[in-house]
Protein backbone atom coordinates (compact mmCIF):
# COMPACT_ATOMS: atom_id res chain seq x y z
CA UNK A 1 0.00 0.00 0.00
CA UNK A 2 2.77 2.37 0.59
CA UNK A 3 4.62 1.88 -2.32
CA UNK A 4 1.28 2.42 -4.51
CA UNK A 5 1.53 5.83 -2.79
CA UNK A 6 5.01 7.36 -3.26
CA UNK A 7 4.83 5.53 -7.02
CA UNK A 8 1.82 8.02 -7.20
CA UNK A 9 3.32 11.00 -5.99
CA UNK A 10 6.60 10.24 -8.48
CA UNK A 11 4.33 9.85 -11.17
CA UNK A 12 2.04 13.70 -10.39
CA UNK A 13 5.51 15.37 -10.21
CA UNK A 14 7.13 13.88 -12.84
CA UNK A 15 4.25 14.97 -15.22
CA UNK A 16 3.70 17.95 -13.22
CA UNK A 17 7.79 18.42 -14.70
CA UNK A 18 7.04 17.10 -18.24
CA UNK A 19 3.74 19.59 -18.88
CA UNK A 20 5.39 22.85 -17.29
CA UNK A 21 8.42 22.45 -19.38
CA UNK A 22 7.26 23.36 -22.74
CA UNK A 23 4.73 26.25 -21.01
CA UNK A 24 8.34 27.67 -19.68
CA UNK A 25 10.46 27.45 -22.75
CA UNK A 26 7.71 29.43 -24.61
CA UNK A 27 7.23 31.98 -21.84
CA UNK A 28 10.58 32.92 -21.58
CA UNK A 29 11.32 34.72 -25.07
CA UNK A 30 8.76 34.08 -27.50
CA UNK A 31 10.78 35.82 -30.52
CA UNK A 32 14.21 34.57 -29.34
CA UNK A 33 15.47 38.12 -28.47
CA UNK A 34 12.77 40.40 -27.02
CA UNK A 35 14.99 41.57 -23.77
CA UNK A 36 16.98 44.21 -23.06
CA UNK A 37 20.53 44.17 -21.29
CA UNK A 38 21.03 46.67 -18.99
CA UNK A 39 24.86 47.00 -17.66
CA UNK A 40 25.86 47.13 -14.40
CA UNK A 41 22.46 46.26 -13.05
CA UNK A 42 23.31 48.05 -10.05
CA UNK A 43 24.04 51.81 -10.84
CA UNK A 44 25.20 54.54 -8.87
CA UNK A 45 24.08 58.22 -9.15
CA UNK A 46 27.47 59.96 -11.77
CA UNK A 47 27.53 56.75 -13.63
CA UNK A 48 26.63 55.66 -17.17
CA UNK A 49 24.82 52.90 -18.06
CA UNK A 50 24.72 51.04 -21.22
CA UNK A 51 21.17 49.32 -22.63
CA UNK A 52 21.64 46.48 -25.52
CA UNK A 53 19.39 44.29 -27.21
CA UNK A 54 18.57 42.39 -29.93
CA UNK A 55 14.58 43.24 -30.67
CA UNK A 56 14.91 45.57 -33.05
CA UNK A 57 16.12 42.74 -35.32
CA UNK A 58 17.40 44.70 -38.24
CA UNK A 59 16.75 48.32 -37.76
CA UNK A 60 19.99 50.10 -37.21
CA UNK A 61 18.03 52.32 -34.82
CA UNK A 62 16.39 52.52 -31.54
CA UNK A 63 15.28 55.10 -29.06
CA UNK A 64 15.47 54.58 -25.12
CA UNK A 65 14.31 56.67 -22.17
CA UNK A 66 15.46 56.48 -18.54
CA UNK A 67 13.38 57.59 -15.98
CA UNK A 68 16.34 58.71 -14.24
CA UNK A 69 18.64 59.64 -17.13
CA UNK A 70 15.94 60.64 -19.85
CA UNK A 71 16.03 60.22 -23.47
CA UNK A 72 19.07 58.78 -25.23
CA UNK A 73 19.79 56.72 -29.02
CA UNK A 74 20.51 53.80 -29.70
CA UNK A 75 22.46 52.55 -33.05
CA UNK A 76 24.23 49.79 -33.96
CA UNK A 77 26.71 48.02 -31.52
CA UNK A 78 29.89 45.96 -32.37
CA UNK A 79 28.18 42.68 -33.54
CA UNK A 80 25.19 42.20 -36.08
CA UNK A 81 21.88 42.83 -34.81
CA UNK A 82 22.90 44.75 -31.62
CA UNK A 83 21.80 48.14 -30.80
CA UNK A 84 22.90 49.55 -27.95
CA UNK A 85 23.04 53.20 -26.28
CA UNK A 86 24.22 54.96 -23.25
CA UNK A 87 23.36 57.49 -20.90
CA UNK A 88 24.30 59.06 -17.50
CA UNK A 89 22.55 59.06 -14.09
CA UNK A 90 22.40 62.19 -12.53
CA UNK A 91 24.38 62.73 -9.66
CA UNK A 92 21.87 63.79 -6.86
CA UNK A 93 19.55 60.81 -8.37
CA UNK A 94 17.94 59.01 -5.14
CA UNK A 95 18.92 55.34 -4.63
CA UNK A 96 15.47 52.75 -5.98
CA UNK A 97 14.60 51.22 -9.34
CA UNK A 98 14.64 52.93 -12.45
CA UNK A 99 12.74 52.08 -15.52
CA UNK A 100 14.45 51.76 -19.44
CA UNK A 101 11.92 51.72 -21.94
CA UNK A 102 12.99 50.82 -25.60
CA UNK A 103 11.57 51.39 -29.09
CA UNK A 104 12.07 50.58 -32.48
CA UNK A 105 10.47 50.87 -35.72
CA UNK A 106 8.01 49.76 -36.27
CA UNK A 107 5.68 48.84 -32.98
CA UNK A 108 8.55 47.11 -30.94
CA UNK A 109 8.21 48.57 -27.20
CA UNK A 110 10.47 46.87 -24.21
CA UNK A 111 10.72 48.11 -20.99
CA UNK A 112 13.26 46.55 -18.04
CA UNK A 113 14.38 47.49 -14.64
CA UNK A 114 17.71 47.87 -12.95
CA UNK A 115 18.72 49.34 -9.23
CA UNK A 116 20.15 52.89 -8.44
CA UNK A 117 22.42 52.36 -5.71
CA UNK A 118 23.72 54.88 -3.08
CA UNK A 119 27.60 55.66 -4.50
CA UNK A 120 30.41 53.66 -2.92
CA UNK A 121 33.18 55.55 -1.56
CA UNK A 122 36.29 56.27 -3.47
CA UNK A 123 40.47 57.28 -2.81
CA UNK A 124 42.20 56.29 -0.24
CA UNK A 125 41.46 56.25 3.10
CA UNK A 126 42.81 58.76 5.67
CA UNK A 127 45.35 57.82 7.60
CA UNK A 128 45.35 60.51 10.24
CA UNK A 129 48.38 62.65 8.87
CA UNK A 130 47.90 66.38 8.76
CA UNK A 131 45.00 68.12 9.75
CA UNK A 132 41.52 67.63 8.85
CA UNK A 133 39.51 70.10 6.83
CA UNK A 134 38.41 72.80 9.12
CA UNK A 135 40.02 71.70 12.13
CA UNK A 136 43.01 73.31 11.85
CA UNK A 137 42.28 76.62 14.33
CA UNK A 138 41.74 73.62 17.04
CA UNK A 139 44.57 71.79 16.71
CA UNK A 140 46.85 74.69 16.61
CA UNK A 141 44.98 75.61 19.98
CA UNK A 142 45.57 72.28 21.45
CA UNK A 143 49.94 72.58 20.53
CA UNK A 144 49.62 75.86 22.40
CA UNK A 145 47.82 74.34 25.95
CA UNK A 146 49.81 70.80 25.39
CA UNK A 147 52.96 72.75 25.25
CA UNK A 148 52.69 75.47 28.08
CA UNK A 149 51.51 71.97 30.03
CA UNK A 150 55.18 70.54 28.97
CA UNK A 151 57.08 73.69 29.98
CA UNK A 152 55.09 74.13 33.14
CA UNK A 153 56.00 70.84 34.08
CA UNK A 154 59.93 71.18 33.00
CA UNK A 155 59.51 74.28 35.56
CA UNK A 156 58.82 72.23 38.62
CA UNK A 157 61.08 70.09 37.79
CA UNK A 158 63.78 72.51 37.47
CA UNK A 159 62.26 73.99 41.01
CA UNK A 160 62.84 70.76 42.81
CA UNK A 161 65.93 70.14 41.48
CA UNK A 162 67.24 73.79 42.76
CA UNK A 163 65.96 73.60 45.85
CA UNK A 164 67.11 69.85 46.71
CA UNK A 165 71.02 71.32 46.03
CA UNK A 166 70.75 74.44 48.31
Amino acid sequence: MRNTRIGAVICLAVGSLALAAPVAGAAADPSGEQTIRISPAKASPGSQVTVSTRACGKETYGKGTSEAGGAFHLFEGDREGVLVGVFDIPAGTRPGTDTVTVKCPPRIKITDTYRIVERTPSGGVDAGFGAPAGQGPQLAAGSVLLAAAAAGGVVRLRRRSAGTRS
